[in-house]
């Protein structure tokens, strides 16, 4: 047995993920908002991260050197740079863009309100009142279960011996056409800021969980042009959204979702 593993876990197996292993349960889990608080709670003493997944999304593992290798404000800075380079002729230019028969252009989307890099959104206190990540994580998970995602009930529960749960997406290697050094250099930070937890990742979707979201306009603001620079496919672009209404929408908002093409 590579690790030791928590009690009450259903029927699964050890896999070998590069030079380490993971376990991954045989099916969906008919108990996992049951099993789901306790394997968080308990990751102080066995070290398992517990997130849901696809098995064709364990790929190939990354390891964190390279994550620890992204020097972030001056990634994004630069990543910024070439974005605004790209889409300013788009957000200076109010014509609608053509849309396909029958259907109403898309609104003009103006763009972040920066013209260089900001900076980070600032981290958000903890407080009395906001649920702490483990709870915020359960949630969503209930949340997942509750509208019955496409493609929820094909994944397993994985169990990955990490520190974070976006270690544990560069040591699983998730498959998906994310930049994954960069985005698990963001989800670090998120979960450093924000309270942030990865909870399921299927297909090239990833869903994560907030517990301290940004409660003030600026700060989403902020927090917007983070997502955007993940390089999602899903973040003003599909469907177009126009920057200030998606960042409006983060306001609050506890869980946040991302997918690629």
């Amino acid at each position: 047995m590579p690790f030791a593993l928590p009690d009450g876990l259903p029927p699964g197996r050890f896999l070998p993920c590069g030079p380490a292993h993971v376990w991954i349960s045989d099916e969906f889990p008919d108990d996992v908002e049951r099993l789901w608080p306790r394997l968080l709670s308990e990751h102080g003493a066995h070290g398992l991260i517990p997130f849901l997944c696809w098995p064709s999304g364990l790929g190939s593992p990354l390891s964190l050197s390279h994550v620890d290798a992204v020097r972030l404000e001056d990634a994004l800075a630069a990543d910024f740079a070439e974005y605004r380079r790209r889409r300013l002729p788009f957000w200076t230019d109010p014509t609608p863009v053509p849309a396909p028969e029958g259907i109403e252009p898309w609104p003009h989307d103006p763009g972040p309100p920066f013209e260089q890099w900001p900076g980070l959104a600032p981290e958000m206190p903890v407080t009395s009142a906001a649920p702490t990540p483990e709870e915020a994580a359960s949630g969503l998970l209930a949340q997942l279960i509750k509208r019955g995602d496409f493609g929820l009930a094909d994944c397993r529960l994985v169990l990955v011996p990490a520190r974070r749960g976006s270690d544990a997406l560069a040591l699983t290697g998730w498959s998906s056409e994310a930049p994954l050094p960069l985005l698990c250099a963001l989800l670090r930070s998120w979960e450093d800021r924000f309270g942030a937890r990865v909870v399921a990742v299927f297909g090239s979707e990833l869903y994560v969980s907030v517990a301290r979201p940004p409660v003030e306009a600026g700060h989403a603001n902020l927090l917007a042009l983070e997502h955007v620079l993940s390089t999602a496919d899903n973040i003003v672009d599909d469907p177009p959204t126009p920057f200030p209404e998606y960042a409006t929408d983060l306001v609050g908002r506890t869980s946040w979702s991302f997918w690629w093409d």
